[in-house]
Order: structure tokens, then sequence, then C-alpha cells
């Protein structure tokens, strides 16, 4: 790798040459390059100035620095920048060692990797990065690169130091106005979601890639070739909506446990869903509260229909003496009586009563004697 910067690294009375390479890569991401849709040719872009209109070659071009909001600008040339008391332009000093979970990963910009510049180097490097290590903290100084001064930290990787460029504090923009306020969660939709990260595993950086820079250089090999692309695959996923979040963490546990369908009612999430939650769901979003109603008179209609089953019998008991003739009556009367001695309901009812049951066996003897 070819060096970027060279300088030092240096806290207290420690100075360390090293030298820096960059740790990305993004040659491989995709880019496109603007073309004339009419010819197909690519579209350059030239330095033109705006006095006399004629293109600026690159040996030419300078720096300047116009403040916001005005027009004037003031040239600024590597001379005057070299005179700045930047003691950081050639060395990284460190002002604190501090525990990682401090620095946050907004501040975070690009990454570099610092080797060693030099054998007389190599020793206090390698304390550096096994004190970094061992102690399990980060450094946080200050460095000039590039014509600019940031906030840096170092950290020990895989053998080396890495030194990551930070943003400014006044850099970072506040989350206001962002979140959403006021949600309440249950706790069963947050243990779900706890299992679900759980569930998840380890990641394993070998099998990340980018398939959208597959994707392109398909499609570009398939125009080289004079082919039609392949059509893109729909997505199960698009353009879903989660009605039901208990229901959707609990099938994507499954899906991250490896079971399907079949496995749903004997795997348990260790939570008791909501019932009814889908019916309530649903009638909340009908126009008009039309099947909300609906919904209601069904449930009010299964909670009666044993009641009224088994108040049927003495309805039609009741209104059985109504509709039936004086000889119904008379029999239902003789029964009461005989079935209940011991009670008595009235005066008059007693010698009706008798009579009907002294009665009730010559008639029965007569209509023999005539048979």
């Amino acid at each position: 790798m070819r060096s970027i910067w060279n300088g030092s690294i240096s806290f207290g009375l420690v100075t360390i040459p090293v030298k820096t390479y960059s740790a990305t890569d993004r040659t491989s991401s995709v880019s496109f390059v603007r073309i004339h849709e009419k010819d197909g040719a690519q579209i350059q872009y030239r330095k033109i100035c705006e006095l006399d209109g004629k293109e600026v070659p690159n040996e030419e071009v300078g720096k300047g620095y116009q403040a916001p909001g005005d027009e004037t600008i003031v040239p600024i040339t590597d001379d005057d920048l070299s005179q700045l008391p930047m003691p950081t332009a050639k060395t990284l000093s460190i002002l604190s060692f501090v525990d990682p979970g401090e620095i946050d990963p907004l501040q975070l910009d690009k990454a570099y990797y610092l080797g060693p510049n030099g054998a007389s180097a190599t020793k206090p490097y390698t304390l550096l990065r096994e004190a970094l290590e061992h102690h399990q903290r980060v450094a946080v100084g200050k460095v000039a690169m590039r014509g600019r001064e940031s906030l840096a930290m170092l950290r020990a990787h895989d053998g080396a130091i890495v030194m990551h460029t930070l943003l400014w504090p006044d850099q970072i923009r506040p989350a206001t106005g962002v979140a959403p306020d006021g949600v309440e969660l249950r706790e069963n939709e947050l243990t779900l979601a706890e299992t679900l990260m759980d569930s998840l595993g380890e990641l394993d950086p070998e099998e990340l890639h980018d398939d959208y820079r597959e994707a392109v250089e398909e499609l570009v090999a398939a125009k080289l070739e004079g082919g039609e692309p392949a059509a893109p695959s729909a997505s199960g996923t698009s353009g879903a909506r989660v009605l039901d979040l208990t229901a959707a963490l609990e099938k994507s546990l499954r899906a991250a446990r490896g079971g399907g369908e079949d496995d749903a009612q004997e795997e348990s999430a260790s939570v008791t869903p909501i019932r009814g939650r889908k019916t309530t769901k649903k009638s909340e979003a009908a126009p008009g509260g039309g099947k909300r109603s609906g919904t209601a008179t069904k449930k009010a209609a299964k909670k009666t229909a044993p009641a009224a089953a088994k108040k049927t019998p003495a309805k039609k008991t009741a209104a059985a003496p109504k509709a039936t003739s004086g000889r119904t009556k008379a029999a239902a009367t003789a029964k009461k009586s005989t079935g209940s001695r011991g009670t008595t309901g009235g005066t008059s009812k007693k010698p009706a009563s008798k009579s009907t049951a002294k009665k009730a066996p010559a008639k029965k003897t007569g209509r023999q004697s005539s048979a």
C-alpha cells in the first residue's frame, strides 16, 4: 500500500513516527459515468474561468476562502497554511484514553491504518498497540490532514493501530423531531423482539457481499452480448404493512429458528398472544363502523344463545295452559293438585281439584262400557 501521510504519534514524552495508509477501498462499489443519450459519448467536465470563459489547467487551480453569505473570495496559498500555528500538522497529539463506549458512532468519519516509520518506531508502536488492546481503551487526539484539523481515535485492530478521523461535536445534528413520541409497547412485544435478536445468531463477514454490484455486472454482461437482461424476481415483502406487530414478530422468530407453518403450534415465544386482536383491527379499519357493529351482534348472539335455549322449555310450559282446551286445563290442575297435596293455593281450588279427580275414573268407565 502507498502511504498517504507521514507524521508521528505523541503522548507524554513518547513520540512514534508512523505512516498512514487508507484502510478502505471504495473503488469496488458501483459508479456510473454521465453520457450523452443521443450518441452515448461521455460528458467531460472542464474547469472554466468565470471571467474570461477559458479552460483552466490543473496547475493553475488554487485555493480560496469564501465566507458563508458573502460573495468575496480570499485567495489562500499553501505557504499561508504552512505558517499557521498548527502543531498537529505533522503530529497526532493524544489528549486522553477513554472507554470505546464513550465515542458516538455518528462521529466516525474515515479509517486509516497506522504503521511504524523506521526501525526505531517498531518497539514504541508495539507497546502502544498492546496497551490499547490489554487496557481496552481507545486514544482520542487531534491531527491535521489534507489542509484541515480533525479529531482522531486510535484503537488496536488485527495486530495494527487503526486511526478513525472523527467529526467535531458541533457537526452532529440533533435528532429533534425524528423519533415518534407517546408510543406504548407491551411487555410481550419487547420480549419477542429481544428473543428474535438473540435467535438471529452471529454475523459472518465472509458471507457479506454486494448484491447490487453483482446485479449491475450481470446487466452489463447481458447488454454486451446483445441479449435482454433477466427480469427481476418479485419480492414478497414489497409494500407489506405490519398490521399485527406481535404476529409479525412471532412469524419472524419461527423463520429465524428454521421452523415453518407446521411448527407454529409447537414453538412458543414465552408470551401469551392478545385474544381478539385481529378482530379489533378489522373492525377499527371498517369504514362507517358497519363491520364493527356486525361483529358485536354476533358476539352478543353467541353469548345469549345458551341462555335462550334454557329458557325456551319454561316459556312453552307456561304458555301451554293458555292454548289448550278446558279438559287440558282440568287435567293440568288435577296433576298439580295430586303432585302437591301438601300445599294450599286457596279454598275454592280444593273442591275443584277433588271433584275433577273423582269424575275422571267415571268418564273412563263410561267410555269403556260404551265401547
